[in-house]
This record gives C-alpha cells, structure tokens and sequence, in this order.
C-alpha cells in the first residue's frame, strides 16, 4: 500500500512539474511579448531574462501555495487524494496545450484552479469545497484584471502628463531602456505568484498521500518547481507572444514601460496577500487600460473580447474536464 501511494505520488510530481514548465512556456508572453513587440531586447535576451528571473521569483514566497493548498478543499479528508490531484492536473495541462496551439492567452490559474474544484467535486462531492475560500480566491481572480486595468490606464495617464512636450525619438529610446529593468521585473513578479500554484499542488498531494502532515512547502519543492517554471520560460511560446505583443495593441516603449510596471505591481500585491491571480489577465488587462489611457479606438477589441471569451469558459470548461478525467482515472485505479 504504501509503496503504491509512493509511486502514485511521483506521477503527481512529475505531473505538477510538467504543468509548470508548461505553464513556463504558455505565460512566458507576459513578461516579455512588449519589450520584444517594442524591440528594448531581442527574443533570446528577453527569455533568458525572463527565465532567470522566473526561478528567482519562485524562491521568494510561499503564501500563495499554501493558499492553493488549503482554501479549495482540505486535502487530508479526501480518501482518493491523489487521484483527485492527477486528474485536476491533466485536466490543466489538456486545457493549456490548447490555448497554447491556438495561440490564446487563457489563465493557467483559472486551468488549475478550475480543474482542481471539478475533481474534488467529483471524488467527494461539493460539500468538501471550502466555500469561503473559494470564494476568496474565485474573487481575486475577477477583481485582479480590473485592478491591472486600472493601473495600466494610470500609468500611461501620468506619463502622457509628465512628458508631453518630450521629443518622441528621445522618449522612446528612454522608455526602450526602461523597458529592460520592467521586463525583469515583471517576470520575477510572475514568478512569485505562478510556481507557487504548482508548489502548492504538490503540497495538497503531499498531505493527500500522508506523507506530511501541515502545508509547509519543502525546499525540494520550490527549487523543483523554480526549475521547471524556468525552463519552460527558455522554450518560450512564440504564438501568444504575438498575440500579446502585437494583437492588442499597436505598443510603443512608453506604453510597454506602462503595461509591465502597472501589471507587475499588482502581482506582486497578490503574491504578498498570499492570493492566486492569473498572469495572463493582469497583463493583457493592463495593455488595454493602457491603450485606452492613450487611445482607446486604438485598442483591437475584437481580440480583447476573443480572450475574455477563453477566460470566461476557462473555470467552466477545466472543471468538467477534470470530473471526466477524475472518473476514469477512479475506474483504472
């Protein structure tokens, strides 16, 4: 028995780091598709860049981790722990692979998050949802785009402001370099927040299988995680990096400057108040408050309303791909 609940528990690692590093690759757009798309760095400066800066982010912090390991459901209860775990991650990784093929910006947090609910849901019913902490979570997730928003659209507000008698040729070469130092920022940001969801699946599993008994997360787990969230930032994922980069909006290097500070800052916000928000809706968020701080028809909203379709039925979809893969995975073991 227990040897079995070993190997199971490897297949969940091995499963949580895959996700990451996919979820490396997918979200790798966030931090670096506006100083690509304003040409501040070159794509292989901007991704090795982004992937050192990813793995130190994700040494930082634990709060969020021990967020996604608590405040959906207690995992010490769950009698099919593990198959809850392996079915919630397949479903997250299934679901990315196939935002990332179309070239879509979808939420990794809203995939694992989703897919996470809709397995203990199907194990264990809904009474083993911790409400109040779904709730908490489910809310930073819809409320931290419109703060991004709002910080984009600031930003560029106090810029257009503060340097609009400056010559354009010797702003953009400021803002390009500035670029360099937002870039690093938002991708350490990004980091904080995005390997921690996975260090905070392992966890779960962890207490699922009986292997530890609170929610401290171990080294092992962040230095594995940091790696493999690193890793899949170096791949990068070149389709959303257009559509971030170059589908939104026409970006310049002041409103890149904008987007990346604004967006960064309010993960790190999140990261510090331990909450799970979506890399993907904080940055593109911030791009269109920043393009409607600067002008507004200027903003493509065909594609801003194309990814906030995906991002509606990103908590939907994964929830009942995760029952599916949940009852199969239930029936082989």
């Amino acid at each position: 028995m227990y040897d079995s609940a070993l190997a199971l528990t490897a297949v969940v690692v091995l499963l949580a780091l895959t996700f990451d590093f996919i979820n490396g690759f997918h979200d790798t757009a966030n931090a670096i598709a506006t100083s690509i798309s304003t040409k501040a760095l070159t794509p292989r400066t901007a991704i090795l860049l982004a992937s050192s800066m990813n793995f130190f982010g994700a040494l930082f912090f634990t709060g969020v981790a021990k967020t996604i390991g608590s405040k959906i459901a207690d995992p010490a209860r769950l009698d099919q722990g593990l198959i809850v775990v392996s079915a919630a991650l397949l479903a997250a990784i299934a679901w990315n692979l196939i935002t990332w093929y179309y070239g879509i910006p979808s939420s990794s947090s809203h995939a694992l998050i989703g897919s996470l609910t809709g397995a203990v849901i199907a194990s264990a019913g809904l009474s083993q949802i911790n409400l109040l902490g779904f709730s908490e979570i489910l809310a930073a997730l819809l409320l931290s785009p419109l703060v991004a928003f709002s910080a984009g659209f600031l930003v560029m507000s106090l810029i257009k402001v503060l340097f609009k008698s400056g010559q354009p040729s010797k702003l953009n070469r400021r803002f390009r370099s500035l670029q360099i130092f937002t870039a690093a920022w938002q991708a350490f940001s990004h980091g904080t927040n995005d390997a921690q969801k996975s260090m905070g699946i392992i966890t779960f599993a962890l207490v699922a299988a009986g292997f530890q008994a609170d929610l401290e997360v171990h080294l092992w787990v962040k230095v594995s995680c940091a790696a493999a969230i690193a890793l899949g930032t170096s791949v990068g994922g070149w389709k959303i990096i257009k559509t971030v980069g170059t589908r939104i909006m026409k970006i310049e290097p002041a409103n890149g400057f904008a987007a990346d500070f604004g967006s960064a800052t309010v993960i790190i916000l999140a990261t510090l108040l331990k909450m799970p928000v979506s890399t993907t809706h904080v940055i593109s968020s911030s791009i269109i408050g920043v393009g409607s701080a600067k002008r507004a028809p200027g903003v493509k909203w065909i594609t801003a309303q194309r990814m906030v379709v995906a991002w509606l039925i990103t908590l939907p979809v994964t929830t009942l791909l995760a029952g599916v893969f949940y009852l199969f995975l239930a029936r082989v073991f």
